[in-house]
């Protein structure tokens, strides 16, 4: 898989989180997003119940809430479009402080905002304490098809390629007076944008024929072998298992 390397978004801590095998916690995360999802949007204290539970991971990982709430500002344009729906939704209205508003309008938003938080927080969470080698590894184990896997590994191994080739052609062009201050300028950045294509393409190519010279015939080999034992699963799967009790409560009451 190549030298793994920390990303933003991992946050380095000696925590049981972290030592969990990645499968258990890829696992874990998806199952509780998918309970979540399920849980009755009018169950308002469940979605409260499950924001605890996540409070509760996020501390014995030892992440901070500033940490967290940070990295929750990228759902912002979700938040946005929620905002919008108790407008133009139709149905019964009801007055919010002068303003006309459909209730099932209100309700949508609630669940996109709720539960749209709780998957991106569960998401960061998993990110804070995986770091991105260890996320491949844990997917190879949880046997997701070889070819995704290499997808994955290439763009988190040439992201930052090609971010430091946008940074070398943006300095060229500053160091020749450029400044982007209007429409007439995005003929400039149209070329910019055509020419890191066909570098990143260009670099492409040459780390294809690099792979197959050394052997490469269409499947990465697996490097590490990750394995959990049953109570590293147990661990694992509290998180989910507490939030299905959670929500079969909020079906129920």
């Amino acid at each position: 898989m190549g030298a793994g390397h920390a990303h933003r978004l991992y946050r380095h801590a000696h925590s049981p989180v972290h030592t969990l095998p990645p499968h258990t916690k890829l696992a874990a995360a998806f199952a509780f997003v998918i309970v979540v999802v399920s849980t009755p949007r009018e169950a308002v204290w469940a979605f409260a119940a499950y924001a605890v539970l996540l409070a509760g991971v996020a501390r014995a990982a030892h992440v901070p809430a500033a940490f967290l709430l940070k990295r929750l500002l990228i759902e912002v344009p979700f938040v946005a479009f929620a905002v919008l729906m108790p407008f133009v939704a139709e149905g019964e209205r009801v007055e919010v402080l002068g303003m006309s508003l459909s209730v099932s309008g209100l309700w949508g938003a609630w669940n996109v905002l709720a539960k749209g938080t709780l998957g991106v927080a569960t998401s960061v969470l998993l990110a804070s304490t995986t770091e991105l080698r260890a996320l491949l590894l844990g997917l190879q184990r949880l046997k997701l098809p070889p070819l995704l896997v290499q997808i994955a590994s290439f763009m988190i191994r040439y992201g930052d390629v090609i971010a430091d080739e946008m940074r070398r052609m943006r300095i060229a062009r500053e160091s020749r007076g450029f400044e982007a201050s209007g429409v007439r300028h995005w003929g400039v950045l149209a070329k910019s944008a055509g020419a890191l294509f066909i570098r990143s393409y260009e670099r492409g190519e040459r780390v294809y024929l690099a792979m197959v010279s050394r052997g490469y015939a269409g499947s990465m080999p697996v490097i590490d072998e990750v394995t959990a034992s049953r109570a590293q699963w147990s661990y694992a799967f509290a998180l989910p298992v507490a939030a299905l009790v959670v929500c079969l409560l909020g079906w129920t009451l």
